[in-house]
């Protein structure tokens, strides 16, 4: 019997579980902010404050946020996994609650991340957004993108016993057909050009397959 009456109130005890145990550890949010802050600052320095190109400086942007989520969400069932939990919260929530809220906790950490660095990147590398909305349109879709895929991944990986860097190289070319589009619209904002509305079309089609895609393969692991 479940704890929760409704698919939504499990989703959102979840949500706030994951955030409890994040806010009380720090691990995720420091793992992820940090490694953000160390690389956009060794970016900045080896320029040496030399002019970036604006479609290198939105692939920059996107390396930064891809590794950076990759290092905390990398982490998302571990303490159910470490713990030996997860068999016994899914009898508290269906396994599609248990994967829709760590999806939402996972996506909340990365606007959290998005937040916090973006200024930071757009400062040290002196770029200007001539179209922020769209910016900050391209940037969400794509973190729902990562999200998804970054979840379904970390759920894969937790009966792994050899981790290191398998993470990042099983989610990478998952993630390949959002970063391509989002970095040429990323792009476009900051020089201000036309752009096509298929662009942000194909970033928003590769996120739904990604949902859909996790929703079904996460009742069969």
């Amino acid at each position: 019997m479940k704890l929760f009456g409704s698919r939504f109130e499990q989703v959102a005890a979840i949500v706030q579980k994951d955030f409890i145990i994040g806010l009380r550890r720090r691990a995720t949010f420091a793992a992820m902010m940090m490694f953000a802050l160390t690389a956009v600052a060794s970016l900045s320095l080896s320029t040496g404050g030399a002019f970036i190109e604006p479609k290198f400086a939105a692939a920059l942007l996107w390396v930064v946020i891809f590794f950076a989520a990759s290092a905390g969400i990398s982490g998302t069932f571990d303490d159910e996994a470490q713990a030996g939990t997860l068999s016994t919260l899914k009898l508290y929530a269906s396994a599609q609650a248990i994967l829709f809220g760590k999806m939402i906790y996972v996506f909340l950490s990365l606007v959290a991340l998005t937040i916090f660095i973006l200024p930071i990147f757009l400062i040290l590398f002196d770029v200007a957004v001539e179209n922020f909305p769209l910016l900050a349109l391209t940037i969400l879709l794509g973190i729902i993108g990562l999200a998804a895929a970054g979840t379904l991944t970390a759920a894969l990986m937790t009966s792994a016993t050899v981790k290191g860097g398998l993470f990042q190289i099983l989610l990478f070319p998952i993630t390949l057909p959002i970063f391509l589009p989002a970095i040429s619209l990323t792009e476009i904002s900051l020089t201000g050009a036309a752009f096509e509305v298929s662009l942000l079309v194909v970033v928003a089609v590769f996120d739904l397959i990604l949902i859909t895609a996790s929703s079904i393969l996460y009742d069969y692991l």
